[in-house]
């Protein structure tokens, strides 16, 4: 079926149209993200539709013509459309052609629209605003954050990410901050329209007992502390300091190994580093298997999350809910998220190295149990209300919404 043909209602709910920029099958946090909340949207009566970019002439799937794949997935409807890759990124691909994709949206006629790139998809808040459509920009990064991650000295990281998120407030209906840390770059701005809505974690699916001994022998080896990162191997993610910290912590004698679960671009220069220096690390790459990485992430000592710019971190939150502590940098929101679930460090080896050797120092039993706990605090439920509830769209018949979103005062757009 053609967009235009399946553009009829099919209950009572909203259309939720979801557009969203650099998402992979290979994807982390983000693809995470967007498939559960898709769930539980449609969980909760409501028609989601995702829009995603994909690789030209990609017609897989029973629905698909001129490049288009479209198909029904549990998260709801998925729509891939052609787009370019991004140089240098390591497979992200974006969507470009605006007028295909103004197309696709006037056909759709959502109810809702829910965007999650508040860069080059920045215009699809002046479509909503002229088709009269409540929409809402998703905040998954700190602007000001990656922009000093690439060497952008801070005064002029401040006054361009400031710059950018004025404009994005005033193009939205609301901006949607997964944590204080995420928003305050906007209330800095100025911003008057922002709501909190924080993420979750599947605490089924992530538990202790989906520890492996035998997984954990097959990565630590003969090592006694086994870390784990599980994180895009990209240059705002800082993986690098993850072998900063292995290192420093062989040189004080600490018998560690590394496994890291991801991909990216800088994949290559990182396993070069580690033959030269001959550090115990096993890169698996990206892993599609969620049961194995919840193996993983339960079978590590401890989890590292070197990123200085993370709005949230779902890789974290998945190892605290597996009962295993998390190093974050003190420069990210993790710092409010680990809590007393783990440690934090400065943008350094040796204040990861600290940091891991404080959090190792702690009976085992004690760190565990209280990183389950910071998890738990986080399930999947109370986020889905908490986004339903920034769209305005009714609770599930018989349910109030657990987490009602309040905003800050009317902004220029005002309400909805």
């Amino acid at each position: 079926m053609t967009p235009q043909t399946r553009g009829r209602r099919t209950g009572s709910g909203l259309r939720i149209v979801r557009i969203a920029n650099f998402v992979t099958p290979a994807s982390g946090g983000l693809r995470t993200a967007l498939r559960e909340l898709g769930a539980g949207y449609r969980a909760a009566g409501h028609e989601p539709v995702l829009i995603v970019p994909g690789p030209p002439g990609d017609s897989r799937g029973a629905d698909s013509a001129g490049g288009i794949r479209d198909e029904l997935t549990g998260q709801g409807r998925v729509i891939t459309l052609p787009g370019p890759e991004l140089p240098g990124s390591g497979g992200y691909r974006m969507l470009t052609d605006r007028r295909r994709l103004q197309h696709l949206l006037h056909a759709l006629a959502p109810d809702r629209l829910e965007v999650s790139d508040r860069t080059t998809l920045r215009w699809t808040g002046e479509w909503a605003r002229r088709a009269r459509v409540p929409a809402v920009m998703v905040s998954h990064e700190s602007v000001d954050g990656v922009l000093r991650t690439w060497g952008v000295p801070r005064p002029l990281a401040r006054t361009a990410a400031d710059r950018l998120n004025r404009r994005t407030a005033h193009a939205y209906s609301r901006v949607v901050c997964t944590t204080e840390w995420a928003a305050a770059e906007f209330t800095r701005a100025g911003a008057r329209n922002v709501v909190r809505a924080p993420l979750g974690v599947d605490l089924a699916a992530w538990h202790p007992d989906c520890r492996s001994a035998e997984l954990r022998r097959r990565c630590a080896g003969r090592a006694e502390v086994l870390l784990l990162l599980c994180s895009r191997l990209s240059q705002e993610k800082r993986p690098g300091r993850a072998l900063d910290a292995l290192a420093e912590l062989r040189r004080r004698g600490v018998d560690a190994a590394l496994v890291v679960v991801g991909d990216g671009p800088l994949r290559a220069r990182l396993e070069s580093r580690v033959r030269a220096e001959r550090l115990p690390v096993a890169f698996l790459g990206h892993l599609a298997d969620r049961s194995r990485v919840a193996a993983l992430q339960a079978g590590a000592d401890l989890a590292l999350a070197p990123g200085p710019a993370e709005t949230f971190g779902l890789a974290a939150l998945e190892a605290l809910a597996c009962g295993t502590p998390v190093v974050a940098s003190a420069a990210s929101a993790l710092a409010g998220l680990v809590g007393n679930g783990g440690d934090t460090a400065l943008d350094d080896g040796p204040s990861f190295a600290d940091a891991v050797q404080r959090v190792l120092a702690r009976p085992e039993a004690a760190r565990r149990t209280a990183a389950r706990q910071r998890a738990e605090g986080y399930g999947w439920q109370p986020a889905i209300d908490a986004f339903l509830a920034a769209h305005d769209a009714p609770a599930p018949v018989g349910r109030a919404l657990t987490a009602p979103v309040a905003p800050h005062p009317a902004g220029p757009r005002g309400g909805w």
